[in-house]
């Protein structure tokens, strides 16, 4: 049993040192509005299933709100990205 234990150690190690296993997924994105015509440039957290540009416009499209239309995701993108992002965005970060 000690050599067992001897053995699992350095694996159990590793994975209290590796983290959460599911990382934060965002998406930045461009819409309208019509009558009078408005743009605006945003970022949406979406789950990490949705973590990819095609899913990403499924979620946005279920989630933007006041007439906004989606009309591109940008690009997916984890924490890496996002602070860099944040004053672009200004009022519609992380709003949807």
């Amino acid at each position: 049993m000690k050599e067992d234990m001897k053995h699992a150690l350095p694996f159990m190690l590793a994975l209290m040192l590796a983290g959460p296993a599911s990382a934060a997924c965002y998406a930045d994105y461009k819409a309208k509005q019509d009558n009078p015509l408005q743009l605006h440039y945003g970022i949406i957290e979406i789950p990490q299933s949705a973590c990819d540009p095609s899913s990403a416009a499924d979620e946005l499209r279920s989630r933007l709100g006041d007439g906004w239309q989606l009309l591109q995701v940008m690009s997916v993108f984890g924490d890496e990205g996002l602070e860099q992002r944040k004053a672009s965005a200004g009022d519609y970060f992380l709003r949807y």
